[in-house]
């Protein structure tokens, strides 16, 4: 099979060269940043450093971490590291807690961040011959705005469609033979059901692959999604704060992401100490934005827990790889003092042979913390007996309580009964927050 790559340069470099480029644009970005953002210039003092002390890679460790408190902290414009006159955009958080995280993009920042996302394109099979058809928000959401510039760059037909209106976007995938979905995984899943319930199998449509991102899911997820949609499903990876997707894309190996290390360095630390910890440990995902113009953060701590890995990947790519990640160190959840991801759950549902539609709600009742777990039943087992239903019940909750430590109540509920998300969906409700 030919290997087919955006910018092969970049993408299958030599780590030695790519080391070599990484520590060129670190030097300069680290004297940017000390020079434009008063903010960033204190933090690096309190730590006893200057950009002198900086000469490559191996020195980023010496610089001070940065968080979203610290961008809530100085909204709107306290780490704009350029004029305001020098930007064309802005992209923003969906801010569900506190202040809204605003970045900014100078011209340079948008074509490099398109870029990045054109590589994941191709990676997924994309050329100037596929119709690509984005279900991600527009607007300030990065999701719509980065696969879409990624996907004029290749050349491809672009549906820009936005999320929600399943009608419509079924209309126009069938009508415009779209052959590459770009959603959050959530709403992939939804588009399937959709279409089944239009009576439409999964050969019936013309897609030959998905890129979804924006949301947590699992390996059991994308094979319920490759056979809903009849596609090879991509994962994508990104933050508004680092740019949007793109930071990170899968092959067709499907076995973790390759970072865009040209413009993003990657560590992960210990999330508790700070330290950073060797290739192949699993820890938070730390990013340094060694090319961004406007909004450029050093040693940002996106609170993702994942792996990093350097080795031969079949597709021929020498970026390095960061696993799916497998939680966040801030929405996990911590239940009777056992730490839960909501993804432990959904491989549970999904190897028992359940929907990926489910909610978890946590609350606490006489000081003691409750687990229950709706669950959608397929069509079939909604025609079960009482009894049959409560057996499947019990089965799955101790299924849960294997992988857990924890027993929750699992409630079978009727098709269709948990709200759908054109978005991200919303799988957790915890109730504790209420009390506190």
């Amino acid at each position: 099979m030919e290997q087919r790559y955006y910018q092969k340069e970049i993408e299958t470099m030599p780590y030695a060269q790519m080391k070599k480029l990484q520590s060129e644009r670190l030097v300069r970005q680290v004297r940017h940043v000390w020079d434009n953002v008063p903010y960033y210039r204190s933090l690096m003092e309190k730590k006893g450093v200057t950009p002198d002390d900086i000469h490559g890679v191996e020195d980023l460790h010496l610089l001070p971490f940065i968080s979203k408190a610290d961008l809530r902290d100085q909204y709107p414009y306290g780490l704009l590291a350029t004029d305001l006159k020098n930007c064309v955009r802005i992209q923003s958080t969906s801010g569900t807690t506190g202040r809204r995280v605003v970045a900014f993009y100078t011209l340079k920042d948008v074509d490099l961040w398109e870029e990045c996302c054109a590589r994941a394109i191709v990676a997924a099979g994309g050329s100037r011959e596929d119709v690509v058809q984005i279900g991600y928000g527009y607007g300030l959401f990065t999701g719509g705005a980065g696969l879409h510039g990624g996907s004029h760059k290749v050349g491809c037909l672009t549906l820009p469609m936005s999320s929600g209106n399943t009608e419509r976007q079924i209309q126009f995938m069938m009508d415009l033979r779209a052959t590459i979905l770009c959603c959050t995984p959530s709403y992939a899943a939804y588009i399937g059901e959709a279409l089944k319930d239009h009576g439409y199998k999964p050969s019936d449509n013309h897609l030959k692959a998905g890129i979804f991102g924006a949301e947590p899911w699992t390996e059991e997820m994308r094979h319920d999604i490759e056979a809903k949609l009849g596609i090879k499903a991509y994962d994508i990876y990104g933050l508004t704060e680092t740019s949007g997707p793109g930071v990170a894309f899968e092959c067709e190996e499907q076995n973790g992401m390759h970072v865009c290390e040209d413009n993003f360095i990657p560590e992960i630390i210990d999330p508790d100490t700070g330290e950073v910890l060797p290739e192949g440990e699993k820890g938070e995902l730390v990013f340094t934005s060694i090319t961004k113009e406007a909004f450029p953060l050093l040693r940002y701590r996106t609170r993702d827990i994942c792996v990093l890995h350097r080795g031969k990947c079949s597709c021929g790519r020498t970026l390095i790889k960061m696993a799916k990640p497998m939680g966040r160190t801030d929405d996990m959840l911590i239940i009777r003092g056992v730490n839960v991801f909501p993804s432990q759950i959904e491989t549970v549902l999904l190897k028992e042979g359940h929907t990926p539609n489910y909610q978890i709600i946590v609350d606490r009742v006489n000081n003691t913390d409750t687990l229950d777990i709706n669950v959608e039943m397929t069509p079939e087992a909604f025609s079960d007996t009482v009894k049959a239903l409560s057996a499947a019940e019990q089965k799955l909750a101790a299924a849960i309580r294997l992988m857990l430590g924890i027993t929750p109540k699992v409630h079978l509920v009727a098709p269709k009964t948990i709200t759908r998300s054109e978005g991200k969906a919303v799988r957790v409700i915890d109730r504790r927050k209420l009390h506190d």
